[in-house]
């Protein structure tokens, strides 16, 4: 699914109106949503012009996976395609293992972010201040170090750009206090149930982000969860403190990009075959280890 977003929408589901991200389309079904994750793939707050092949069934593959797993109330309905009303003459074809029918929600405007380890913006603001989005951590930790507990650290959802860290007390105002309280608690136990699931499979997971929804007085797992994509996922058997260890995300595309003297500013460079067959594997891995089962489309 290499198409351009407008164009996809376009050709195959002219007559439902959509919601387009970087990496994600949606179709309204009324009651029930069809979430679409593409194969386009972002870095450094771009769309790239290359995609990389069946990185939306892998998303989407394991976001089943976990929904099916995790003990919490969830939006997925269902990955099969018979279950919604198609219109007629649409090719299904192309929505095929990267397609989730949902349940409608009001989505809180955070992102509920979980670190077991100390990483990326985590890693940038304790060198600076001893302390991740309000929280204040122990002197003399390295990168990548394991924390003594996982600590919640939620962001803001950013329409453009990077979404941005806040603390819980800005968050409690965002969406108040009690339900703050309880989307805190949730991703916490969410997060200590996955990870010890994934370490048994040879993956840490440093750190990730849940999104929350709510129907009614119900609140709701909602979006892609546990992906490479909205995770940090480490393997184990590599893992070094005081080091950036080997993730199993978009990394080779990000070391690609920082060798083309490419501005950041401009429309970014095509993406080369080795680096797009090497993320693409990277990708598939992270989904047979942590699912126990073969991808379908290799």
């Amino acid at each position: 699914m290499n198409e351009n977003r407008q164009a996809f929408v376009q050709s195959h589901l002219p007559d439902r109106p959509a919601r387009r991200g970087k990496v994600r389309d949606i179709y309204d079904f009324g009651d029930r949503l069809l979430f679409v994750a593409t194969d386009r793939i972002s870095a450094f707050d771009w769309v790239l012009p290359t995609g990389i092949p069946d990185k939306g069934r892998v998303l989407t593959q394991l976001s089943r996976m976990w929904f099916e797993r995790l003990d919490v109330p969830h939006h997925l309905l269902s990955t099969n395609l018979d279950d919604l009303p198609w219109p007629s003459g649409v090719d299904r074809a192309p929505f095929e293992g990267r397609s989730m029918i949902v349940r409608r929600a009001d989505v809180f405007p955070v992102e509920c972010v979980v670190r077991g380890y100390l990483a990326g913006s985590g890693w940038k603001e304790y060198q600076t201040t001893g302390r991740v989005c309000g929280i204040e951590l122990p002197a003399g930790l390295r990168q990548s170090d394991r924390l003594p507990e996982p600590i919640f650290t939620p962001a803001t959802k950013a329409q453009h750009g990077h979404d941005e860290n806040i603390t819980f007390d800005a968050m409690a105002e965002i969406v108040g206090r009690d339900v703050a309280e309880q989307l805190r608690k949730l991703s916490l136990e969410l997060y200590r149930t996955a990870a010890e699931h994934a370490l048994a499979r040879g993956i840490i997971i440093a750190d990730t982000k849940f999104e929350f929804g709510r129907i009614g007085d119900r609140i709701l797992l909602v979006d892609e969860v546990l992906t490479p994509d909205s995770s940090r996922f480490w393997p184990a058997d590599r893992y070094q403190p005081g080091t950036s260890p080997p993730s199993f995300d978009k990394q080779f595309v990000r070391d690609y990009l920082l060798t083309t003297g490419w501005d950041r500013n401009s429309p970014p460079p095509p993406l080369p075959p080795e680096v797009v067959r090497k993320t693409r594997d990277k990708y598939i891995e992270a989904f047979e280890r942590l699912s126990g089962e073969t991808f379908p489309w290799r």
